[in-house]
């Protein structure tokens, strides 16, 4: 689904911002030959900006496995404080969906590149062993008439039990991995996820009380849609290497017809306008925007995760991104080779959601399924740590 490549990985505390870190260790999939590993990022701690708690017992070690349209990701991580502290990943852009839209099936060429990153993500499986894990694959598997099949051969070649997702459930791990950028004063938000087979569109309504677990963030929903567009689809039916004006407008209205399918279409926008609410976007697609706005000489995702960008600046950075020449696309370094034809389109999608959904502000996210995936897991797992706990204390 989601078609960032970032390595999104650091400091995700539950319910709190994640607080900033140095970078260092951070290797950008995409203009660097489409792949990361997250070695680098081995023991960052998740605790609170304030600074870090007290010492605590080594705890069971998590896994997530997010195997999209576009790209391939892995988080292996280990509880800390109320949030996680990554201890190892990997990402790699496979486009196991390329081609998918035309013919319905997953290509050969597409199967294997999928399963040689795959391979990676067992041997760091296997190098860390962890206690629980959850591997997920979204809309590539869902809709390929091969999609089971490649899955069962996934299966008896690598040991790796895939679970295809639906739809709901792949928007829930979404609001789940990035709830916690809702801004505490606000009645609610919109959380879209723009993917490469699909994105995915969450109402998040704070009215009757907000959860107090990040991972409790999904019964807050008030109504999702799930749109056959990502940005590999587009980009197949539009073209992404030369977008015109006119090419982008017809992009713009081909997702908005889809919008007008949305559950409580007119209620969201009266929110809105009656009440503080703001856009949170994760995708490569939001991310690549504000590593332009911001002017990055290279991606650093702790300057992105969490920045605010306004409507006009986005609107003034989408604008910019229109008149950019392919060649220049694919040599910008927070774009790159391997997503220079695919981040017009992802604007497309963005900005159907904008102009159906209009908000002052968005907030950008460098976070998502894998990371939803973790909290969920280890959040879970909490009640039964805690009541441990209090039987050997008792």
């Amino acid at each position: 689904m989601t078609d960032s490549d970032r390595s999104a990985a650091a400091n995700l505390p539950a319910g709190t911002l994640a607080p900033r870190g140095d970078g260092k260790g951070h290797v950008r999939a995409g203009a660097g030959g489409g792949e990361a590993s997250e070695k680098g990022r081995a023991e960052r701690r998740t605790s609170p900006a304030h600074g870090p708690g007290p010492r605590r017992a080594r705890g069971p070690v998590y896994a997530a496995l997010d195997l999209g349209t576009n790209n391939c990701r892995l988080l292996i991580a280990r509880p800390h404080d109320q949030g996680f502290r990554v201890l190892d990943g990997f990402t790699r852009i496979v486009r196991l969906g390329e081609g998918l839209s035309v013919t319905g099936r997953l290509s050969d060429a597409a199967m294997h590149r999928t399963i040689e990153a795959l391979r990676h993500c067992r041997n760091k499986l296997r190098e860390h062993q962890p206690a629980r894990m959850r591997l997920i694959a979204t809309e590539a598997c869902r809709a390929a008439e091969n999609g089971a099949e490649f899955v069962a051969r996934v299966e008896a070649e690598l040991g790796i039990s895939l679970e295809i997702v639906d739809r709901r459930t792949e928007a829930e791990l979404a609001v789940t991995g990035c709830a916690d950028l809702i801004e505490r004063e606000s009645a609610g938000a919109l959380i879209f996820d723009i993917g490469g087979g699909s994105s995915e569109l969450a109402w998040l309504d704070f009215r009757g009380g907000r959860p107090r677990r990040q991972g409790r963030m999904s019964a807050s929903i008030r109504s999702w849609q799930s749109l056959p567009v990502g940005v590999v689809s587009i980009a197949e039916r539009f073209g992404g290497v030369d977008v015109t004006p006119e090419t982008f407008e017809a992009m713009v209205a081909h997702v908005a017809e889809h919008l007008r399918q949305f559950r409580g279409r007119q209620k969201l926008r009266q929110m809105i306008a009656e009440h503080p609410m703001h856009l949170v976007g994760t995708s490569g697609t939001v991310t690549t925007l504000a590593g332009l706005h911001l002017g990055l000489e290279r991606y650093e995702r702790q300057k992105v995760d969490g920045l605010w960008m306004s409507d006009q600046q986005v609107s003034d950075t989408m604008r910019a991104l229109l008149g950019m020449p392919f060649e220049r696309r694919m040599a910008h370094p927070c774009i790159g080779r391997d997503r220079a034809d695919l981040v017009l389109p992802g604007c497309a999608i963005f900005e159907a959601i904008r102009r159906e959904w209009p908000t002052e502000r968005v907030r950008v996210a460098d976070r998502g399924l894998r990371e939803g995936i973790l909290i969920s897991l280890i959040d879970a797992d909490r009640p039964i740590a805690l009541n441990r706990r209090n039987r050997h204390n008792g």
